[in-house]
């Protein structure tokens, strides 16, 4: 496999998943009340329990996707700078 389709892979698993942060995030932002009473029909929680649990697993995910998807494809990025870097310069012959 080629470093470039890892890296292609690396760059739309941190889109797809940055996206879904982002869409989360303003989804408990703007409807958390609505979340919260589906939620609390489900399980008894009170809306300062459900609070403290959406906001840590939000940071938790967030933690994830930077670790395991962002922070792969910039040393991907970096490694595949360095080998284009490399490939343009030319050893000089040794005797």
């Amino acid at each position: 496999m080629d470093i470039s389709v890892i890296r292609a892979l690396f760059k739309w698993c941190t889109i797809i998943n940055g996206g879904l942060l982002i869409l989360s995030s303003l989804f408990i932002r703007f409807a958390g009340d609505w979340v919260f009473g589906m939620h609390s029909n489900w399980i008894p929680i009170t809306a300062d329990a459900f609070n403290v649990a959406i906001y840590v697993l939000l940071g938790f995910f967030k933690i994830i996707v930077l670790v395991f998807n962002f922070v792969p494809y910039i040393a991907l990025v970096i490694i595949g700078r360095n080998q284009a870097s490399n490939k343009s310069v030319e050893p000089t012959p040794t005797r």
